[in-house]
């Protein structure tokens, strides 16, 4: 009997080498890149960008895979769930990461704890946009005809949670305007209808919308970031056109199932921090009109800081979706 005891107390002893040379040797097989949304939008962009930036970094494939549904929620669940060997990752919004909590309340699939922090990878605003055949040239003028007619108007968003739904709810609380949300399946069906006219405004991340607020398919009237955005320097924003202390910006970043080995999310957060500060990943973005993380003193991110930023931001937007009432029904 004391041989077996003590053959069980030197188990563990024996297995903790291999498992450390296993992360050590981590990845040792490609790694799945889940992207809760559908192709084409900011998200997708986002995503295949860091893709194929950490895959190289890595030394082993990062393969994108859309699971669009429920404002993300989908994909988001199916990583929660997946194991913890870190070969299936998130690419997290502020919807997945946050807005969603309040929004899905009891709904939701699956909780902050079961999703690991890696690291930011980058910061966009919104723009608030309408048909060019629309009446409304200004924020002052949407929102009067938004209280002019019986009803009010509906408004596009890429889906239900998303950075831009909450902004047009804050928008709705700020202006009083009265607001009825349209939630698309990603950006790309919205901005379609956007500029068909199905849809009175749409509010969406500025890298989706960008080419067609340049070209003239769309009208945008107001970007939601503390400054204008470089790429649309001639829209003001919210702020300057009369909605003071609004601002709103969407980001992107990566989770991981909770349970990840520490050395492991250790590495997976530098890299995707070096990611985040390659010049041609900020440069490409940069012209999409986002932002650096800015997580860090030095304009980063790590898994630490990017845990303590998630948790502020649930906490934001659980206040404007409970002024609000904005409920999945």
């Amino acid at each position: 009997m004391r041989l077996h005891r003590r053959a069980l107390v030197a188990a563990p002893l024996l297995a903790a080498p291999g498992l450390a040379q296993a992360e050590e040797a981590w990845p040792a097989r490609p790694i799945r890149l889940v992207i809760p949304f559908t192709p084409a939008g900011t998200t997708d962009l986002t995503g295949r960008l860091a893709a194929e930036r950490l895959g190289a970094r890595l030394g082993q494939p990062v393969v994108v895979e859309n699971r669009p549904g429920a404002g993300g929620n989908v994909g988001a669940e199916f990583v929660a769930k997946a194991d913890p060997d870190g070969t299936t990752l998130l690419l997290t919004t502020i919807g997945t990461g946050a807005i969603n909590f309040a929004v899905y309340g009891d709904r939701m699939p699956y909780k902050p704890a079961d999703l690991a922090a890696v690291g930011l990878l980058t910061r966009v605003p919104n723009v608030l946009m309408v048909p060019p055949g629309s009446p409304a040239r200004t924020v002052a003028e949407l929102v009067a005809l938004a209280k002019a007619r019986p009803g009010g108007i509906n408004y596009g968003t890429a889906g239900i949670g998303s950075s831009p739904h909450v902004s047009m709810e804050l928008f709705g609380l700020e202006t009083k305007a009265p607001l009825t949300h349209v939630p698309y399946r990603g950006s790309a069906p919205m901005l379609t209808e956007l500029m068909a006219g199905r849809v009175y405004v749409g509010m969406d991340n500025i890298p989706s919308s960008l080419g067609f607020c340049r070209d003239g398919q769309l009208r945008a009237l107001a970007t939601t970031g503390a400054r204008r955005s470089a790429v649309l320097p001639e829209v003001p924003t919210m702020r300057e056109a009369g909605i003071s202390g609004f601002e709103a910006t969407a980001w992107f970043g990566l989770l991981a199932p909770a349970g990840l080995p520490k050395p492991v999310l250790a590495r997976l957060g530098r890299e995707v921090d070096a990611v985040a500060r390659d010049p041609a990943f900020r440069a490409r973005m940069a012209e999409l009109g986002a932002d650096p993380p800015g997580l860090t003193p030095d304009g980063g991110s790590t898994p630490e800081a990017f845990e303590a930023f998630l948790a502020a931001e649930r906490g934001r937007w659980a206040d404007v979706v409970r002024r609000s009432g904005a409920k999945v029904e």
